[in-house]
């Protein structure tokens, strides 16, 4: 018989633990800006922000309310200027790519 595994003892879901690379962290980026969802983009950069271990990021995007990671928290919503500030932090930098005709978005 089976040994049953309570889901009390599984690890939870964390993505940081799979944004290991600057290819993984710009797909995954990528990936949730084409969702539209800005207050989903703000976490993936600060997903990406913790994978990196990044705590210089608080004194390169400070914005006067909050700063660097805690600027992308859900409750706030961040400038353009401070996901720019933080991106580059990260070492990645904004690009706007031509649409496909077929894209429905």
């Amino acid at each position: 018989m089976t040994e049953k595994i309570k889901i009390s003892d599984l690890r939870k879901f964390d993505i940081v633990d799979y944004l290991d690379s600057n290819e993984a962290i710009a797909e995954y980026l990528t990936e949730v800006l084409a969702e539209r969802d800005w207050s989903a983009f703000a976490k993936a950069i600060s997903d990406a922000a913790r994978a990196r271990g990044s705590i210089e990021i608080d004194t390169i995007a400070t914005t006067g309310k909050k700063s660097g990671e805690n600027a992308l928290e859900e409750e706030f919503e961040p400038t353009f200027d401070t996901i720019r500030r933080v991106c580059e932090a990260l070492g990645f930098r904004l690009a706007v790519v031509a649409r496909d005709d077929n894209d429905d978005t």
